[in-house]
């Protein structure tokens, strides 16, 4: 079993959820957001969404994802999707990634199902205080 590195067992979901959306930003993510789901949702803390301009690109951000969370010695209870790359999940229990290619993303419309949720605001800077 991997141990957890010191300096990332008392990260919290929020700065999971920073994490992921650092690297998403990294690389080119589209529409990133951070929805808070305490309380409406008992299986997570946080939804991370953001779509890719391409299957390939959605792909492609869902393992530059995994590969960051992976390097911190946390990794994903479940992955749905990554082979179509329409709409890909990965699970990480606190925090949920939805990256959806940008049609599909319009038709399920996770933000309207979720209207309720804040959002946290995406920002270079706020995600690298994670």
């Amino acid at each position: 079993m991997k141990k957890v590195q010191k300096r990332f067992t008392d990260k919290d979901s929020i700065a999971l959820a920073r994490i992921i959306a650092n690297t998403a930003i990294d690389k080119k993510a589209e529409d990133l957001i951070i929805m808070d789901v305490r309380g409406l949702a008992a299986f997570t803390d946080f939804f991370v969404i953001m779509s890719g301009r391409s299957t390939r690109h959605v792909q492609s951000l869902a393992e530059s994802i995994d590969k960051e969370v992976s390097s911190k010695r946390l990794s994903s209870s479940n992955t749905e999707g990554l082979q179509e790359g329409q709409w890909v999940l990965l699970d990480y229990n606190d925090v949920v990634v939805h990256i959806f290619y940008e049609e599909s993303r319009k038709f399920y419309d996770l933000e309207g199902l979720w209207h309720d949720a804040p959002r946290l605001a995406v920002t270079e800077e706020s995600a690298q205080e994670a």
